[in-house]
């Protein structure tokens, strides 16, 4: 959602700008145009020449050179769609919240009627100053969108809030900021990952889902406004910020999370994949070994979304369905048997789908029509997946 939106980026002095030249780089991989102004005190600890390699435009430093053709704060700040100033040291914010206009990001700021972001970087006790509190105060009633800090080990040897926002998370908040709301009002619970079951007290039945997709699902809708209540079997490939998430591990803890809010739900896509069979009576200690076979008897496990294609009412539900054989005829089968309106469904042998990778191969089923997708991010299969919901 970045591609070719004009982001106007303001670096103020600390050492935190050398995490800035990475967020550059990311800006523009996603096809992001940029526009650079440094405060002086940000040239001390990272050259301009840097941030115009990485950010591929021309860098401003200073107020008072270059204007015999065009007034370059004013022309920025018509320029830009948002304007971000990441790091935002404390002597920036509160020359922000007193309209002081110094210097070139500063007048540039004034200018600007766009949106405007910071992320704060500094010194713990600098940002807990009663001051810089009420600077941030002000900034937050005027507006000012804010990228919180994060927690951590900072330059000074100090350990605690103040540490900018990694790049990627910053990044993710741009995205989020320029993503249509089509999916606002609407709420949709997204399970992702693997189920386990415990066969005795240290071993388990589980399978190889990384819960890779089921979280680029929640992330994208979290994007795209919706209310989401992401149920994750035990895996994290990612952290997702803004949305309700329970960790589960057996298959009956998925279906009760599930079920404490199906009713008022919009969607269920499912994502996860629980596992079929579980052992029929688990040790509550470690089997040891004797020598000879162990025999488990394995019995059917609870079929989740069966039970809730059984008592939907107006919930949309969305399946998954990884096959390693006849793929479509499978899919279809399960689409009919356990009452779906949709499944998505892979092949586990294709090249860059399946299991623990960044890229999918699906097709996207429903009763009387079958849409074939060529390989691409689970990114972007989320949102053809939640265009199935608009």
């Amino acid at each position: 959602m970045l591609e070719n939106k004009n982001i106007l980026l303001g670096v103020s002095g600390g050492i935190a700008a050398y995490k800035v030249l990475d967020l550059c780089s990311r800006l523009k991989k996603v096809g992001a145009n940029l526009n650079i102004i440094m405060t002086k005190s940000a040239t001390e600890f990272v050259n301009p020449l840097s941030f115009e390699t990485m950010g591929k435009c021309e860098v401003y430093t200073d107020l008072f050179v270059g204007h015999h053709e065009k007034v370059h704060h004013i022309e920025l700040a018509k320029w830009a769609d948002i304007m971000l100033i990441a790091p935002a040291s404390a002597n920036t914010i509160a020359k922000m919240a007193n309209g002081i206009a110094d210097n070139f990001l500063l007048s540039t700021y004034l200018a600007c009627d766009k949106d405007v972001v910071i992320a704060p970087a500094m010194n713990t006790n600098m940002l807990k100053a009663k001051a810089t509190q009420r600077n941030l105060k002000i900034l937050k009633e005027d507006g000012i969108k804010i990228i919180k800090p994060e927690p951590g080990i900072l330059a000074c040897n100090t350990v605690g809030d103040g540490r900018l926002e990694e790049p990627i998370e910053i990044v993710d908040f741009l995205d989020e900021y320029f993503t249509e709301k089509d999916l606002s009002g609407k709420k949709i619970i997204i399970t992702a990952g693997p189920t386990v079951e415990q066969i005795d007290f240290v071993r388990y039945i589980s399978n190889n889902s990384s819960g890779k997709m089921g979280y680029n699902i929640a992330n994208e809708a979290r994007k795209r406004g919706a209310e989401v209540i992401l149920i994750s079997g035990p895996v994290n490939p990612f952290k997702i910020n803004g949305i309700k998430k329970i960790q589960i591990k057996t298959n009956t803890e998925m279906k009760d999370a599930i079920d404490r809010d199906f009713e008022d739900a919009d969607a269920l896509i499912m994502s996860a994949a629980p596992v079929d069979y579980k052992v029929e009576k688990a040790s509550d200690k470690k089997i040891k070994k004797t020598g000879s076979s162990l025999k488990l008897e394995l019995i059917e496990n609870t079929d989740i979304i069966k039970y809730f294609g059984s008592i939907k009412k107006n919930q949309t539900i969305i399946g998954f369905a990884a096959e390693t054989d006849d793929l479509i005829n499978n899919a279809k089968a399960k689409l009919e048997k356990k009452n779906l309106d949709y499944i998505i469904a892979n092949d586990l042998k294709k090249w860059g789908a399946g299991f623990d990778v960044d890229t999918n191969v699906a097709s996207i089923i429903s009763k009387d029509k079958v849409v074939n997708l060529d390989i691409m991010p689970k990114s972007e299969l989320a949102n053809k997946i939640l265009d199935l919901l608009r």
